[in-house]
């Protein structure tokens, strides 16, 4: 049998996502939606002189898988270059997949290895990885058109 996949830490992380708020004047904007399930991350980012996060402002509409998954990602973002976001993002996929034998090393990653049997809740899982990743593609055109 299968573990939970609505855990009490789940639910908890979902309902705690920290830096739920727009950026005015974000070095980077962008917005991931799911094709599977519709979630939708919105993500605006500053970025300090070495091109790490210094402030991050998220909105997310998702299930609480997408939702517990934001905290995560938005819990440990601050201080993270665009380098450290995607080898995160590339672990946890890899271990969605059945590639890799943990979700990845943050805080709070371990909540999600119920999720892994449920393919059709990955792409949610992943969204806010891929919101901040498109973020710092946006920042870098802007710094290239500047």
């Amino acid at each position: 049998m299968s573990e939970a996949l609505y855990t009490r830490d789940i639910l908890r992380l979902a309902v705690s996502i920290p830096h739920q708020s727009r950026l005015d004047k974000a070095d980077g904007t962008a917005e991931a939606r799911s094709r599977t399930c519709g979630s939708r991350v919105t993500a605006d980012i500053k970025l300090s002189d070495d091109r790490s996060i210094s402030e991050l402002g998220i909105e997310v509409n998702a299930c609480a898988l997408g939702q517990a998954s934001a905290a995560i990602m938005a819990t440990e973002a601050i201080g993270k270059s665009e380098e450290e976001i995607a080898k995160t993002r590339q672990q946890l996929a890899d271990f969605l997949r059945g590639v890799e034998h943990s979700p990845g090393e943050w805080m709070n990653m371990n909540h999600l290895v119920a999720a892994k049997e449920h393919v059709g809740r990955h792409a949610a899982i992943l969204l806010p990885y891929d919101a901040i990743l498109a973020a710092f593609e946006a920042a870098a055109k802007k710094d290239e058109a500047a």
